[in-house]
């Protein structure tokens, strides 16, 4: 065991609550969200921030120690990565996203360069027995929130997923919010997909939903096919809790992404616990895919259109007319987006009028 100083402390490891002190061992089990301490070995001028516990994005200089979590990246814009098979002490591995996730096989990406490279020093330690000096690896499921089922009322759901990373979904989730928060409506929000990142999460509760929750609060670094569903059931359960008038849930990455947003689509669930849309697509041709695959593979229709698509009126004129969905820009337009969503929910639901 050896001692460090962590000068900083990524967002993914929020929950462990880690002290700026910290003991380092030398087994480091090469598992997503084995918590470990490295140091920065390059300097970047792009993406170089860490977002830390408290939400804020640290600048990174070469030398600094951070903790972050193992875990994987798909990322259609910027790093992709992936656990690597082992992990020891003095290997160089680099930092995938904002959030502190850590794997190797990152490439250098266009807008954003070389990805940070870290020197691995050690696992993170936690002391879980009082009376001994015993340590044992970190890992971000030991603080999660425990896991829920489904509960059998639920309140209206509004559901944004998107055809990538990007579209306009987070944008679009916090202007709903911030309307409906305004109208008097308690609104709760969560982000069911991705990788561990608290900024979009942030944004909507700076619009006004409270609670709100976001996967990695569930134990996972970066969600899959396979830890999706029982995250996503978790999150809806707890949000419930709180007894709002509307749930906003976005989905990251794209409906035909790795991370498991078709797995959550295709459970019935959760798929029936919707009740209205937000397509948030990059250009028509994404726009008119969106729709067609919502509505072939899932059974839902697009309530509404929203993203990038709509920055100009030829995109937005193409999915009212074309398409047969209104489409709003959120940033111009969100009161009449809310409105669309707000018909729709009360069509389905005893929502106050």
């Amino acid at each position: 065991m050896t001692r460090c100083r962590l000068d900083k402390i990524a967002s993914v490891t929020r929950r462990l609550e880690l002290a700026r002190d910290a003991v380092l061992g030398e087994e480091i089990p090469a598992v997503e969200g084995t918590v470990v301490a490295a140091r920065v070995k390059n300097a970047k001028t792009q993406y170089n921030t860490l977002e830390d516990v408290h939400g804020r994005m640290v600048a990174l200089h070469p030398g600094d120690i951070i903790a972050g979590a193992l875990g994987h990246r798909d990322a259609l814009y910027g790093y992709s990565g992936h656990v690597p098979e082992s992990v020891r002490p003095g290997d160089e591995l680099q930092l995938l996203n904002l959030g502190g996730v850590i794997g190797t096989g990152a490439e250098s990406a266009p807008g954003i360069g070389e990805p940070f490279k870290l020197e691995i020093l050690g696992s993170v330690l936690e002391f879980p027995f009082v009376e001994a000096r015993i340590g044992k690896p970190a890992n971000i499921q030991r603080a999660s929130l425990p896991g829920r089922a489904l509960p059998r009322s639920l309140p209206p759901v509004i559901a944004l997923v998107g055809t990538c990373m990007d579209a306009g979904k987070t944008t679009a989730a916090s202007v709903l919010i911030q309307e409906f928060t305004r109208g008097g409506l308690r609104v709760a929000a969560g982000k069911l997909t991705g990788v561990s990142l608290r900024r979009d999460v942030l944004q909507m509760a700076d619009s006004g939903a409270s609670p709100v929750a976001v996967f990695t609060d569930f134990g996972v670094v970066t969600t899959s096919e396979h830890t999706s569903v029982p995250a996503a059931r978790s999150l809806v359960a707890h949000l419930a809790e709180s007894e709002p008038d509307l749930l906003v849930l976005e989905m990251g990455d794209g409906l035909l992404g790795t991370y498991g947003v078709h797995s959550i689509l295709e459970d019935t669930g959760l798929r029936g616990a919707i009740t209205a849309v937000v397509l948030c697509a990059q250009d028509p041709v994404g726009a008119w895919g969106g729709v067609q695959l919502l509505h072939d593979r899932y059974g839902l229709s697009a309530t509404a259109i929203a993203g990038r698509v709509t920055d100009t009126p030829v995109g937005s004129r193409f999915c009212s007319e074309r398409l047969g969905i209104p489409a709003f820009n959120a940033l111009r337009d969100g009161k009449s987006l809310a409105a669309v969503l707000l018909d729709a929910v009360r069509a389905t639901s005893a929502l106050c009028r």
